[in-house]
């Protein structure tokens, strides 16, 4: 959980700082869209690679980068003399963090049995929550102090001697190879060889289309309150915070669930809850409503990432569970970098309105196809 948290730190500072950072290039949506693709890319991109590294050679090095790497990027991009410079100094950022995921679920799995897997990959979640819960609030503070530059600069600093540090002990705790693996769900054994296929993928894409969604539409949100509910930039950075906090419960709750009434029910459910949220963000006002929403948002996205790690681990075969969660990871991570600049263009050409619109009916349209294909399942 610590290590989740340190991992996520200085990845999560972007988007809190978006107004800060667009007072001083002079960016409209779209650029600011290009600058979370800068890192969000990347960093799914590189989930690919590091899946199949994980399976392979352990996870203490890829974890070890994850946060050192990540931290020593995010000082590099407190110093970027131009947007062009800090997009790139961005993509390094995504690059160095793609290895903690598929490197840190299959050791948490290991680590339970089947029937507590859910709930042991929610307690994980909370590490990652509290820092995107954390972070927006310690970054509006430090910003308004000595400026976004000043905050990636102080927070990098210390995760960068904290990621050796935890290099050392995981290697005391024997963590130096492979790490052992979980069993395959009985239920994916006796089932046919094409439908437990057709669920992992339409399950994956459920999944994917649900954090993709909601955290490419939450990112916009601090520029959407001081553009259009009369923000403060301190505020709006801390609004983030709200979206996230839900998840410091929703992740552990998600899980226990998954584990106890089945992951494709509960999935379903908080899929069908996400895109009139998102369409209800034409309705909110600051602080009050905005931040319920907000807070349902939030949610139904950290529920969703500890069932759809638990399916996968569940449902695919022990060769290659860590290269499969390698391509959720690319895409529920990197997706983002695809979706930002396309939210980005519908603001900067049709509004804010017309795109919440757009993002919730495609949410609800993938939900009700996917729904055709897992109604079958028993999990």
């Amino acid at each position: 959980m610590l290590a989740h948290f340190c991992h996520h730190v200085v990845g999560s500072l972007l988007t809190p700082l978006f107004p800060y950072i667009r007072n001083e290039f002079t960016l409209n949506k779209t650029q600011i869209g290009f600058l979370g693709s800068a890192y969000n890319l990347p960093y799914g991109i590189s989930q690919l690679p590091s899946g199949w590294l994980a399976d392979r050679i352990g996870p203490r090095m890829l974890i070890t980068v994850g946060i050192s790497g990540v931290a020593l990027a995010g000082l590099l991009t407190g110093i970027a003399p131009s947007y062009i410079v800090l997009a790139v100094f961005l993509v390094f950022l995504g690059i160095l963090g793609g290895g903690y995921h598929p490197a840190a679920s299959p050791l948490v799995s290991a680590s339970v049995e089947e029937k507590n897997r859910g709930l042991a990959l929610g307690l994980h979640q909370i590490g990652g929550t509290a820092s995107f819960f954390l972070t927006p609030l310690i970054a509006a503070g430090i910003a308004g102090a000595i400026g976004w530059r000043g905050t990636f600069i102080s927070l990098s600093i210390p995760f960068i001697i904290f990621g050796f540090a935890l290099y050392i002990i995981l290697g005391r705790w024997g963590y130096k190879g492979r790490t052992k693996q979980v069993s395959t769900d009985s239920t994916s054994e006796t089932s046919s060889s094409t439908n437990r296929m057709r669920h992992l993928i339409s399950f994956t894409i459920l999944g994917v289309i649900l954090q993709v969604l909601i955290f490419s539409t939450v990112s916009f949100m601090p520029v959407f309150a001081v553009d259009h509910l009369e923000a403060s930039n301190e505020a709006a950075a801390s609004l983030l915070a709200v979206a996230h906090f839900a998840g410091l419960v929703a992740g552990p709750l998600g899980g226990y669930l998954a584990d106890r009434i089945g992951k494709v029910p509960v999935m379903l459910i908080v899929c069908l809850l996400a895109g009139p949220a998102i369409y209800l963000l034409n309705f909110v006002s600051f602080p009050w409503t905005i931040s319920i929403v907000l807070l349902v948002m939030g949610t139904c996205q950290y529920v969703g990432m500890p069932i759809s790690e638990a399916y996968i681990i569940s449902h695919s075969a022990e060769r290659n569970r860590s290269t499969i969660l390698g391509v959720y990871y690319f895409l529920s991570r990197g997706g983002p970098g695809l979706i930002m600049p396309l939210i980005g263009y519908l603001i900067d050409n049709y509004g804010y309105y017309t795109s919440f619109n757009a993002v919730g009916a495609a949410m609800a349209a993938v939900t009700i196809g996917c729904f055709l294909f897992l109604r079958a399942s028993r999990d």
